[in-house]
């Protein structure tokens, strides 16, 4: 059954870097980003309307690439995450964490009894269908599975420490969309009400010792993400990336044609 390189790169201090599948989840898609660099492949169903039967084929098409497949499920619910686990997903990105008990209630969803109330489903997707002890199974998939607590409203950044502070949960993303329309400000990433956000979500990652996640769009909100200690980083999204690569080349075809 395999572990996780993600978590243990980023428990032992280091960068890691993927991107976000959304749009194009075809068969080429884990092989393609893989190529890239990536070392992982966050699924969305919360947004993209993602089914699990896609989301099982993504998953499979990850397994021996050394590719990680993570998952961010609709909502916060044991079958959402569970189901997800079980198709083989290695990380669950939690959406709109509000409070220590909301990730409490993620965490035991994730893990096996008696750490958890996961349900026992041995021999199918999420261990590679494979034999072997169950004991080392349970150990494993407690220890490889990556929960990410979505930091995104005025309520989890007022609970970010207590959310930190809950064991089970390894890294506070930011949400920053949503979070600034949480704070009554759209997309407005230099006001100081999302500025100070940010600060007190670095503060609880750092007393706490929690990685800190971020989805970037370019290369200055990358460089200024990691000086603040930003570990985890999606780049993009798999529409966007593409929509961007082509408007600046249709863009350049348009500058020849106007000489």
């Amino acid at each position: 059954m395999r572990t996780n390189p993600v978590k243990e790169k980023l428990l032992a201090g280091q960068g890691v870097f993927g991107t976000m599948g959304w749009e194009f989840l075809v068969p080429g898609l884990p092989q393609i980003v893989k190529t890239a660099g990536a070392e992982f492949l966050l699924i969305d169903m919360e947004h993209a309307g993602t089914s699990y039967e896609t989301l099982k084929q993504q998953v499979a098409l990850s397994r021996g690439i050394d590719l990680v497949p993570m998952v961010r499920p609709p909502a916060n619910q044991y079958h959402n995450i569970s189901r997800a686990l079980d198709l083989g997903a290695m990380g669950i990105m939690a959406p709109m964490v509000g409070s220590a008990e909301e990730a409490k209630h993620i965490v035991s969803c994730t893990r096996y009894p008696p750490d958890g109330r996961r349900g026992a489903a041995f021999g199918f997707a999420a261990d590679d269908y494979e034999g072997g002890p169950v004991t080392e199974k349970i150990k494993i998939a407690n220890e490889r599975t990556l929960v990410i607590c979505l930091i995104e409203t005025e309520e989890g950044v007022r609970n970010v420490d207590e959310i930190a502070a809950v064991p089970g949960v390894d890294v506070l993303w930011v949400g920053h969309f949503d979070l600034t329309n949480f704070l009554g400000i759209p997309a407005q990433f230099d006001h100081p009400k999302y500025v100070d956000a940010i600060d007190r979500i670095v503060a609880a990652a750092k007393k706490h010792n929690k990685v800190l996640g971020f989805m970037t769009a370019d290369d200055e909100w990358s460089r200024a993400s990691w000086e603040k200690g930003f570990r985890l980083f999606a780049m993009g999204v798999d529409s966007m990336l593409l929509q961007g690569a082509l408007s600046s080349g249709l863009e350049t075809l348009r500058q020849l044609e106007n000489g």
